[in-house]
C-alpha cells in the first residue's frame, strides 16, 4: 500500500536534511540499513540517524489542521490541547486565529459549554478522553469530524477493546499526567480495570504486591492515582495485557512487560500464561521502534556532541536525549535560538525539569568537530536545518552547504 502524501506547510519543509532523507530513501528502500549519514563539512561533521523528525501521525494532524484553517477562515476553530508537543507548530497556529481549551494538563482555559454547534474543535495527535468527547457532542460539536488522533495512538485503544471483551484487565505504560495516556485511560476504562506504570521499577512494585512480596497498602501509595476506582491487583491482574503510550522507549514498555509476565508466571505457572498474561508487542508504534533503533545507532559513532531538537515537553524526544547522554554530552534544545553563542547554550534537562544553561559547551580543540544530531518526532526538519547553519556559523573554515549536500541530490537523478 502507497503511503499517504500529506500537505505539510513549505514553511516546515527543509532545504538540506530533507534531501539527506530523500537520498537514503532511495538507497534504503526496505529500511534495513541503520548507519548514519555522515555530513561532512570538514571543520564539522554531522552524524545523521536514519529516522528521525515528522512520523505519519505528525504529518496526519499537520494536514488536518491547516485544512481545516484554510477551508473554514470565517469559523471559530479551537485546538483542544496543544496539537502535537512542538511549540513552532503551535505558535504559528495560534498565530492564524486558533485558540486552546485547555492546557496540557488538562486545566481548562475556554468552557466547552460557551461553544455552539458552528464552531470548529480539532482533537490533537495524542488524542482525547471520553469525558471531553461527550461534551462536545452536547454543544453539537462532532469530535470526529477533525479529529487528527495518531492512527497507532487508536490502534492501541483498538487492542485495549479487544482484551476489554475477553475480560482482560489493562496496565498502561505510560506517564499519567501525558494527553496521550490521559485519552488511553480513558477509553479503556470504559471496558477493562486499568492501572498505569511509568518505569520498570514501578512495574517491579507492581509486580512484588501481586505476589505478596509488597502489602497491598503499596498498591494506594504508589498506583491509587492512577487506576480505576476499585482495582484490586490480586483479582483484576490475574488476567491482564500491558498496552503503552506510544511514544514511550519501546526496549522499557518490553522491560515492563517482562517483568509483569514473570510475576505472573510465578503465581499461575508457564503453562497457563497464555491465560493470564496477553501478548501486546504489536501495540508498539513503528515510528517510535524507527526513531529509537535509529537512535541506539547514532549513539555508537564517535561524536563529540549530540543535539536533540524538539519541544521541551515532548515525550518521544526526551527518549531520544536518553538514549544519546549515556554516550556523549547531548543537550536538547527548542531550535537553534537556545544556541547563544559558541560558548553558551541553554538546553532542556528532564532530570532537572528546567532549562539549564551551559557555558563552554561547543567543543573548539576538536578537529574536526563531530555532532550527533537528531530531532523529535513533532519536530520540523526545518528546525533542524537551522540548528546545523547555527553550528555551522562558529567555524570560519567550514564547506559551503551546497557543496556537501550536492552528492545527495546526484542520488536522486
Amino acid at each position: 500500500m502507497a503511503r499517504k502524501e500529506f500537505q505539510i506547510p513549505d514553511m516546515y519543509k527543509s532545504p538540506i536534511i530533507r534531501k539527506v532523507k530523500e537520498a537514503t530513501k532511495i538507497t534504503d528502500p526496505m529500511k534495513k540499513d541503520l548507519e548514519p549519514t555522515l555530513l561532512d563539512f570538514g571543520a564539522v561533521q554531522f552524524y545523521i540517524p536514519r529516522f528521525f523528525g515528522f512520523c505519519y501521525g505528525v504529518e496526519n494532524a499537520i494536514d488536518i489542521a491547516y485544512r481545516a484553517v484554510d477551508e473554514h477562515p470565517d469559523k471559530n476553530i479551537y485546538l483542544l490541547s496543544e496539537m502535537i508537543h512542538n511549540p513552532t507548530v503551535n505558535e504559528n497556529l495560534l498565530s492564524k486565529g486558533l485558540q486552546f481549551l485547555f492546557d496540557t494538563d488538562g486545566t481548562e482555559r475556554i468552557p466547552i459549554s460557551s461553544l455552539n454547534s458552528d464552531d470548529i474543535v480539532i482533537v490533537p495527535a495524542f488524542g482525547t478522553t471520553l469525558e471531553i468527547q461527550d461534551q462536545l457532542k452536547e454543544v453539537g460539536i462532532d469530535p470526529y469530524e477533525f479529529n487528527t488522533t495518531c492512527p497507532f495512538v487508536e490502534k492501541v485503544w483498538k487492542r485495549g477493546k479487544q482484551l476489554g471483551k475477553k475480560e482482560y484487565s489493562l496496565v498502561v505504560h505510560g506517564k499519567h499526567q501525558h494527553e496521550e495516556t490521559r485519552a488511553t485511560f480513558s477509553h479503556s476504562a470504559e471496558h477493562s480495570a486499568v492501572v498505569v506504570v511509568l518505569n520498570p521499577e514501578e512495574a517491579t512494585i507492581l509486580a512484588e504486591i501481586m505476589l505478596n512480596e509488597r502489602p497491598d497498602s503499596d498498591f494506594e501509595k504508589y498506583f491509587g492515582h492512577k487506576s480505576t476506582p476499585g482495582f484490586d491487583p490480586h483479582k483484576d491482574l490475574k488476567r491482564f495485557g500491558v498496552i503503552n503510550q506510544t511514544t514511550m522507549l519501546a526496549t522499557e514498555t518490553q522491560e515492563v512487560m517482562d517483568i509483569l509476565k514473570a510475576a505472573a508466571i510465578k503465581i499461575h505457572g508457564e503453562t497457563d500464561i497464555l491465560n493470564h498474561f496477553a501478548d501486546t508487542s504489536d501495540t508498539l508504534c513503528y515510528a517510535t521502534n524507527e526513531n529509537q533503533s535509529a537512535t541506539l545507532e547514532l549513539a555508537k559513532t564517535d561524536a563529540d556532541i549530540a543535539l536533540v531538537v524538539g519541544g521541551y515537553n515532548s515525550s518521544n524526544t526526551m527518549h531520544l536525549v536518553e538514549i544519546l547522554e549515556h554516550s556523549f554530552p547531548t543537550y536538547h534544545v527548542r531550535d537553534s535560538g537556545e544556541m547563544k553563542s559558541e560558548s553558551m547554550i541553554h538546553h532542556f534537562n528532564q532530570w532537572k525539569k528546567e532549562i539549564l544553561k551551559t557555558d563552554g559547551w561547543l567543543p573548539k580543540d576538536k578537529t574536526p568537530l563531530k555532532v550527533a544530531l537528531t530531532s523529535g518526532a513533532s519536530c520540523p526538519d526545518i528546525l533542524v536545518d537551522e540548528v546545523l547553519l547555527r553550528v555551522l556559523e562558529f567555524f570560519e573554515d567550514s564547506k559551503e552547504v551546497d557543496e556537501v549536500i550536492e552528492k545527495f541530490e546526484d542520488s536522486q537523478n
